[in-house]
């Protein structure tokens, strides 16, 4: 897993829980980085599993509820440092079928060793896209955050319908509406 998903989590820690929160789930971990992260750098996904699990014993929130607060937190990273794949799309369904064959595509020219979920997306009758989240890291809670976020950042008005294909979240579908 690429480092600046790490070094973003830490900054979102230290913002809305404090320093001694990302000091305390660092250290009551036995991570092989010991909690020094690079951008560029790739790390064991195992250690992101350890520190959300241990912020989620600090905050008493769920998992589940904390990758959907980091991936709200992401976007607003993804939009300041990559608006140029924002602007590409001219809505949230544009944007959204252009993750796996252009935003990935380009992620992978800077990232070669980048470890990606796979996206693949269907537009279906009646103004609603589908999409099928693929990926071990099982990480269907951020990639939903990411979803809303995209919507609201264009302004649409759209309801989103999740259904997990596989029970661990490992594949997941998601059911994009437009009203």
């Amino acid at each position: 897993m690429k480092g600046i998903i790490f070094s973003e989590f830490l900054e979102m820690v230290e913002r809305d829980y404090g320093y001694e929160a990302v000091d305390r789930i660092i250290s009551e971990n036995e991570l092989s980085s010991n909690g020094a992260y690079t951008a560029i750098g790739t790390y064991d996904h195992g250690e992101m599993v350890k520190l959300i699990t241990s912020l989620s014993k600090y905050s008493g929130n769920s998992v589940s509820s904390l990758l959907k607060i980091f991936g709200y937190y992401f976007f607003d990273v993804l939009k300041k440092g990559y608006p140029q794949f924002l602007k590409a799309a001219g809505n949230a369904f544009d944007f959204l079928e252009s993750i796996e064959n252009y935003i990935h595509v380009e992620v992978r020219k800077l990232y070669p060793d980048a470890e990606l979920p796979t996206f693949e997306t269907r537009v279906l009758p009646e103004g609603t896209l589908e999409m099928i989240y693929r990926s071990e890291r099982k990480m269907a809670d951020f990639a939903e955050a990411l979803i809303e976020k995209s919507i609201e950042y264009y302004h649409e008005e759209a309801k989103l319908k999740r259904t997990d294909i596989e029970e661990d979240a490992s594949v997941v579908k998601f059911l994009i509406f437009k009203n």
